[in-house]
């Protein structure tokens, strides 16, 4: 739920977040990730083999480690980890912290991936107080949906962007009722979004990259939308696109637009 532009609330957890946060999958360097903090970014994705984030992280969480979110998780057993026990624990020695804010079984494809049993070892790593919200990341927004309408977890992390608006009709109207939080990625589509596809008129316009998260951010569904710069630079002109609010009718028409032709020219690459 957002309170504005860039900041909001996120869904049932209480949590206050700036609406853009930072992964350092594509290792935009210490500076940068220090820069994200003092910028007010406070919700940072890891996958825990990102050494800059870890050691910014180490050194944030020992001055004030409540203003820092952590959102991290192990990955479903097709990636061939299945123990998330020990990958909790593995994180929380990683980042020096005594709990996970946010700790997401990652990668689920379908919902044979996200066994009971793999449930219950959630919930109970919630109740030691070792994590405090449970999720998952998936691309099967049916099972999304559905996990949603139940109420038994707090968070969600999806695709979601001008080209991939499946969402809009299978996730968010289950949000409602319990209103887990809703973290997004893949704003750009891996860039996609920012290259003109064969079929786009040479005369038209093409998005940049804020465009494509304001798109995001202006659903109100989405709490987070998470942003991975390659280096300050990128950083600082995804956090400036916030300053000019959210699209309006008329941009958001050109938007999804220009993403139906993206989707459509993307072949088996969806």
């Amino acid at each position: 739920m957002s309170t504005d532009f860039s900041h909001g609330v996120l869904g049932n957890t209480g949590l206050q977040v700036h609406r853009l946060g930072l992964s350092a999958t594509y290792r935009p360097g210490k500076e940068a990730i220090y820069r994200a903090a003092e910028a007010g970014m406070n919700f940072f994705f890891s996958y825990g083999f990102d050494g800059q984030m870890v050691a910014v992280l180490r050194d944030l969480f020992g001055v004030k480690r409540e203003r820092y979110l952590l959102a991290t998780g192990g990955y479903n057993y097709i990636w061939g980890h299945s123990n998330i026990r020990r990958t909790l624990e593995r994180r929380l020695r990683q980042f020096r912290t005594e709990y996970i804010d946010v700790f997401l079984f990652l990668g689920v494809t379908r919902e044979k991936e996200f066994p009971p049993e793999v449930r219950e070892e959630m919930y109970r790593l919630k109740a030691e107080n070792k994590v405090r919200h449970v999720g998952i990341s998936t691309h099967d927004r049916k099972l999304a949906g559905r996990l949603a309408a139940s109420g038994d977890l707090d968070l969600f992390m999806i695709r979601y962007n001008a080209a991939h608006r499946g969402a809009e009709a299978d996730i968010f109207p289950h949000l409602v009722h319990h209103n887990p939080g809703l973290v997004s990625y893949t704003a750009t589509r891996w860039t996609r979004l920012l290259r003109r596809p064969k079929t786009w008129p040479a005369e038209r316009p093409i998005p940049d990259a804020a465009m494509a998260y304001r798109f995001v951010l202006t659903n109100p569904h989405v709490d987070v939308c998470l942003t991975a710069p390659r280096n300050i630079r990128e950083l600082d002109e995804n956090l400036s696109s916030l300053e000019e609010g959210p699209l309006d009718q008329d941009q958001m028409e050109f938007m999804k637009e220009f993403g139906d032709c993206v989707h459509e020219s993307a072949g088996w690459f969806m």
